[in-house]
């Protein structure tokens, strides 16, 4: 602690003798319009946050970053490694369109686990929140997460670091980057152990490589390959109820995330674009028996999941501010699942291989019919192996109404597919082919206004979302003529978001934001009882109703940087398992305050190394909290490292 302290106070001291560099360039954000624009000429609701920010801070995880995204609230079931959720906009954890470099690493319908996906060479993550589907299609109704490589300009240069601390973990990463207009390119190479927080089996080892490679064979040719794997062991104590039970039990992920992009400027109007990629996810489960007293069962699971996608668009630029995109997109997906009773046994596949496809269509246009209002409409045809045909359409408006005031509005709608094991289970659940997808609504509008000659930024946005057709399943014993999934549920969603960002004179930054949420069950579908998941005039499940954060950050450079970040999480309902039927249960809210700093002992003068200690201290107060039910989040911890940079 008395390191940390020191830390913290070195940069404070060296304030009056550094002045900060105050050169910024324009923020750009693709997400929103798969085609790059300055934030502040989008019409949607987008956060742009800096890899390299959040790895100076010591933010390793994608979803310890979107914590701080006003709207977006995370669950992870317990310690390191452990199932990691996202909820948007009080949408379900699988209403958001997960991209890493414009692949989609979703499952099939949705589903992602964020637990093991890193910040490793990020150039930046961007949020989108609202319905993407007009653009990404399924699974985008609640919004749009998509990690962007860095891409490497400039003179080569090297980072390593490492860091030890509580819980017996330690992390190590080196990571290279350089490049010239011509050629570009960036890897890194990372691992995480650590022991968990429960007594016993609570490993969690995470192993990821990351790299991308830009060139330009031509002026007007730009070609671009980027891969990402990641390799990943979590070993966990608890049953579903939460209680410790178990010493053999894991989950293994290993997944690849591989993308081609090829683009070609046609002509000052006319460019094109081809997007190949290729993800695939090999989810395993083991549980080998135990000494008495514990479980003697054995089980073996996995579940290999492949997708291509293809994407090809064009854009058209004209006169008088008119834009236009147009694009096709192939989605192929293919699942395998198999398992075994008997540690002699080979994995046997559990069925047929499941597979189907997805052809999409869309068409984007942007037009300035006055001085200071921008419009923009987009619609999209999908044509789905199973459910046939869906369209999905989004109007946004950007007006200027003054050089410091941006008024934003917009409506659309977004849709999620069936999951394959809606489809496809076979077994003591039977799929439902003819499903329809889960569908919703939404609107909203939002006022963005720059203070103090630019050093105070107001962002207010509320929205409202009402999502149909949710896929419910129903105990009753299946036939061949009677499945187990149907279209039944529907819920509501509307809320506030503020965000105000400063910076007062001198290197100090603040940020805070505020989300006030509200959701109500408008038709339960099959659930009933006090255990239902979708309870009628009910909230829905681990949607609080306040978030708020807190960020300070002050950095001096070439002496080190301070940060604090304070979150809070108000009360949600929950379900507790430890008996049948489950129990729905109120988790209380809580706070976490989060410190970070660096000095610099070694400094970089005109492109030489530099050498940096770093500490940091997770949730300081040591607060005792949940964010699932029955599974304790992580306690105080505190990590002390180094960081080198050459040159």
């Amino acid at each position: 602690m008395i390191l940390l302290a020191l830390l913290l106070a070195f940069p404070l001291a060296a304030a009056a003798q550094q002045r900060p560099d105050t050169a910024s360039l324009p923020e750009i954000v693709v997400t929103a319009n798969r085609y790059p624009v300055t934030a502040d000429s989008v019409a949607a609701t987008v956060t742009v946050l800096q890899g390299e920010q959040l790895r100076e801070r010591g933010i390793r995880f994608v979803s310890d970053a979107l914590r701080q995204v006003p709207g977006v609230q995370v669950s992870q079931g317990g310690s390191w490694g452990a199932t990691t959720s996202l909820f948007v906009r009080g949408g379900e954890s699988d209403y958001v369109k997960v991209l890493v470099d414009g692949v989609p690493v979703n499952q099939p319908g949705g589903s992602y686990d964020f637990a093991s996906l890193t910040t490793d060479n990020v150039d930046r993550i961007e949020v989108l929140r609202g319905p993407g589907s007009v653009l990404y299609g399924s699974d985008a109704i609640a919004g749009v997460v998509q990690i962007v490589t860095r891409e490497g300009n400039g003179p080569a240069r090297v980072d390593a670091g490492g860091e030890a601390g509580s819980f017996g973990s330690a992390r190590w990463e080196v990571g290279a980057l350089g490049g010239s207009e011509r050629l570009g390119w960036s890897g890194s190479l990372s691992r995480l152990t650590t022991n968990g927080t429960y007594a016993f089996n609570n490993d969690y080892r995470n192993t990821v490589a990351s790299g991308r490679f830009r060139v330009r064979p031509a002026e007007r040719t730009g070609i671009t390959f980027a891969g990402r794997y990641g390799d990943g062991v979590f070993h966990f104590p608890t049953d579903f109820a939460g209680a410790l039970v178990d010493r053999n039990q894991f989950n293994t992920e290993e997944s690849l995330t591989l993308s081609l992009d090829l683009a070609h400027r046609f002509s000052g109007a006319v460019e094109g674009q081809l997007l190949v990629g290729r993800g695939t996810v090999s989810n395993g489960f083991e549980n080998r028996p135990d000494a008495a007293p514990g479980p003697d069962t054995f089980g073996s699971d996995r579940t290999d999941t492949r997708r291509w996608t293809v994407d090809a668009r064009s854009q058209l630029a004209l006169p008088a501010g008119v834009r236009g995109l147009a694009g096709v997109s192939f989605d192929a997906q293919r699942q395998e699942t198999s398992t075994r009773l008997d540690e002699s046994q080979p994995l046997l596949p559990t069925g047929p291989a499941p597979e189907r496809a997805n052809w999409g269509f869309y068409l984007q246009a942007s037009a300035l019919p006055l001085r200071r209002l921008q419009l923009t409409a987009g619609g999209r045809l999908d044509r789905n192996q199973r459910f046939g045909s869906f369209w999905t359409y989004r109007a946004n408006a950007l007006a200027f109404a003054a050089a410091a005031t941006r008024l934003r509005g917009s409506v659309g709608t977004g849709f999620k597919e069936p999951t394959f094991f809606d489809n496809f289970a076979v077994g003591f659940a039977r799929g439902n082919p003819d499903l329809r997808p889960e569908r919703s609504f939404s609107v909203e509008g939002g006022i963005e206004q720059d203070l103090a000659a630019g050093r105070v930024a107001l962002s207010l946005t509320g929205f409202i979302q009402r999502f149909r057709d949710l896929i419910q399943f129903t105990f009753e014993a299946p036939t061949p003529e009677s499945p187990n999934f149907f279209n039944v549920a529907g819920a509501n969603a509307s809320g506030v978001e503020v965000t105000v960002r400063a910076r007062p004179a001198g290197p100090l930054e603040a940020t805070v934001s505020y989300t006030r949420l509200s959701t109500e069950v408008t038709d339960a579908g099959f659930d009933t009882g006090a255990g239902a998941t979708f309870a009628e005039g009910e909230r829905l499940l681990r949607r609080p109703r306040d978030a708020f954060t807190l960020g300070l950050q002050s950095a001096w450079e070439g002496r080190g940087r301070v940060g604090a970040v304070l979150n809070y999480v108000g009360s949600r309902d929950d379900l507790l398992f430890d008996t049948f039927p489950a129990t729905r249960v109120e988790l209380s809210g809580y706070g976490t305050l989060d410190l970070s700093g660096s000095v610099t002992v070694l400094g970089r003068r005109s492109g030489s190394a530099a050498l940096e200690v770093t500490a940091r201290v997770e949730n300081l107060l040591d607060h005792d909290y949940q964010q699932a039910a029955a599974y304790p989040a992580r306690g105080r911890a505190i990590f002390v490292g180094v960081a080198s940079h050459v040159p």
